[in-house]
């Protein structure tokens, strides 16, 4: 199978500006880049199906660019978006920058040889033009029809909050990056998800417009669980983050065991480099054995692996089995409350504990016991634990030496029923 042909059995494109992409691919090495705003303090999990598969295009051997969006991160690009961005600061957006810079050093190869990963902020190259320079060389190319026929743009101008001048002009930005590329570093391709088409065609026409040169665009789907919801927040609304700091290996590891099987065979093709024929081996175990859930836990090992590595997954196998019942000891506040985030707490003060704290005091000011009496009936019947180790002596008294991370101590009630009492 030629290099195009995976790309399309895997279902990584959804439309491509030539028929002759296929032959280019498989016989040539080129470069190709695709954009980053940095909007945001760290990337999120639907941004990696587009890293994914520049690392494909890398092992394939083409070179990849990552352009920071400096100035178009500014802007802010409409596309996919209701209404109107919050306008960032330099300083924020330069701080956005570094870190993203840091995700993408840990997926591509920026030390491989000739298609060695390169990373550019398109402000180098945007910072040095006037307003009136840039509407006399770029402006004077874009005809107005044809950017309001684009579909971002369109989308806003009939929604009630309509579209401003700024935003309306960031298909250029976009499109004469691509012709910068292009001139300077011979460029020839920008990848981009499907909302990004409109962008995209702006930079192949500009750069036939001012350079007479011929590049391509290629799109991958945006990325949907099987009812159409956008892939990559938890069911609370959280966004699933890159940053370890922001959303833990853990609760990455969690939210892509929860897959549903319609789904994760997809999921499976797009963030995985695992080959064909073993996904379809998965997709076999999801219809012969469901209940083991084996492409899930394949899905989010790997993935894992590939954002944080080995010891990301093991902090994250090491959380799962915590919240099965293996022995809680020696973890950092952030990780257990990453493992415990969604069960109640109480927080108490830290001399309670430093003057001993009967156990049976403790139970009776967490929301699983209604009174002291329930909580030593449970006792005796040997369903209480503290850091799941049980508890069978009635009389015990907790001091500093009990906690399991900085600051807090676990109670679990029966199989499930967890309590996390931090001392503050």
């Amino acid at each position: 199978m030629n290099f195009f042909q995976e790309l399309v059995e895997r279902g990584l494109i959804e439309a491509t500006s030539s028929e002759e992409l296929p032959q280019i691919l498989n016989n040539k090495k080129i470069s190709f880049y695709i954009g980053y705003d940095p909007t945001a303090k760290s990337m999120q999990i639907g941004n990696l199906f587009c890293i994914i598969t520049m690392k494909r295009f890398q092992m394939a051997g083409h070179t990849p660019y990552i352009v920071l969006g400096g100035a178009t991160g500014m802007i802010g690009d409409p596309s996919g978006k209701n209404t109107e961005r919050v306008l960032l600061t330099e300083d924020i957006i330069q701080t956005n920058i570094e870190a993203f810079k840091k995700q993408f050093q840990k997926i591509l190869d920026f030390n491989c040889g000739k298609n060695s990963a390169v990373m550019v902020n398109n402000y180098d190259w945007m910072g040095k033009f006037s307003f009136i320079e840039f509407l006399r060389d770029v402006g004077k190319r874009f005809r107005v029809t044809e950017m309001l026929a684009k579909e971002s743009v369109k989308n806003r101008i009939n929604s009630e909050v309509g579209i401003s001048f700024t935003e309306f002009t960031y298909q250029m930005l976009q499109a004469y990056d691509f012709r910068f590329l292009a001139k300077e570093h011979d460029v020839v391709l920008q990848l981009g998800g499907s909302d990004q088409w409109g962008n995209i065609t702006a930079g192949i026409d500009l750069a036939r417009k001012m350079d007479s040169k011929q590049v391509y665009g290629i799109v991958i789907p945006l990325v949907t669980d099987a009812q159409g919801n956008k892939f990559g927040k938890s069911e609370g609304g959280t966004a699933i983050y890159l940053d370890p700091e922001m959303t833990s290996p853990y609760q990455m590891y969690q939210y892509l065991l929860n897959s549903e099987d319609a789904s994760v065979i997809k999921y499976l093709k797009y963030f995985t480099f695992l080959t064909l024929d073993e996904i379809s081996a998965l997709e076999q175990k999801t219809i012969s054995e469901p209940h083991l859930r084996e492409a899930q836990k394949t899905l989010a090992k790997e993935v894992v692996k590939t954002v944080h590595g080995d010891a990301g997954v093991e902090s994250a196998l090491s959380a799962t089995r915590i919240f099965f019942g293996e022995k809680i000891a020696d973890l950092k506040d952030k990780d257990l409350f990453a493992i415990f985030r969604d069960v109640p707490s109480v927080e108490l003060k830290r001399e309670t504990l430093a003057a001993g704290l009967s156990f049976l005091d403790l139970l009776a000011l967490t929301p699983l016991f209604s009174s002291k009496g329930e909580a030593k009936r449970s006792v005796e019947q040997k369903g209480v634990y503290l850091n799941n180790d049980s508890v069978n002596d009635l009389a015990l008294v907790l001091n500093e030496t009990n906690l399991a991370s900085e600051t807090c101590l676990v109670v679990r009630k029966g199989k499930k029923n967890y309590c996390v009492i931090k001392f503050g």
